[in-house]
């Protein structure tokens, strides 16, 4: 079974407002190799390399159609990281996080046992073009699975009331 086996409820990356910002620094970083080779400096080689770098880790953000988070009668799929089964999760929260003046949600997954055990599909090692690129979520603590919901393609408020609505109902079976 693969990330493209998921059936149910899945989740994507926003596809209209967060892929600008990658498609601007892509061009930015060309035109920054484009002058380093031309004016031979290593500076601006340096700094296009570090841009594309930033380009190259945020790719996923303009991949269209591929599901990012998911939630099916076996479990709950996150990229990255697998099929958590629904008998290992002790709660889910949304929670507002503030950084800069803005607020922005996030969905915090807490486990009843140990990560390797939560899980029944583990797709933590991935291939080695995609070990640096971005992932959906993030471990807050060895039981507490972040999850960052902005950059999603579906509202915060449904995304959390349907994985709890799932998780409510697949867990006693």
């Amino acid at each position: 079974m693969t990330e493209n086996d998921i059936v149910g409820y899945t989740v994507a990356y926003e596809q209209e407002e967060i892929q600008f910002p990658v498609y601007v620094v892509a061009v930015a970083g060309a035109a920054f190799l484009a002058a380093g080779v031309i004016n031979a400096s290593p500076w601006l080689l340096l700094l296009a390399v570090l841009l594309v770098s930033a380009v190259y880790h945020n790719f996923p953000l303009i991949e269209t159609g591929r599901p990012r988070l998911g939630a099916g009668q076996y479990g709950l799929f996150v990229e990255g990281l697998g099929l958590i089964q629904w008998r290992a999760i002790d709660q889910i929260d949304m929670v507002p996080t503030d950084m800069r003046g803005a607020t922005s949600h996030e969905l915090h997954v807490s486990l009843k046992i140990p990560i390797g055990d939560a899980l029944i599909l583990d797709w933590r090692a991935r291939p080695l073009l995609r070990k640096a690129m971005r992932l959906p979520w993030s471990m807050k603590s060895k039981s507490i699975i972040r999850i960052a919901l902005d950059v999603l393609d579906r509202p915060k408020v449904e995304i959390h009331e349907t994985f709890l609505r799932m998780w409510r109902f697949y867990r006693g079976q």
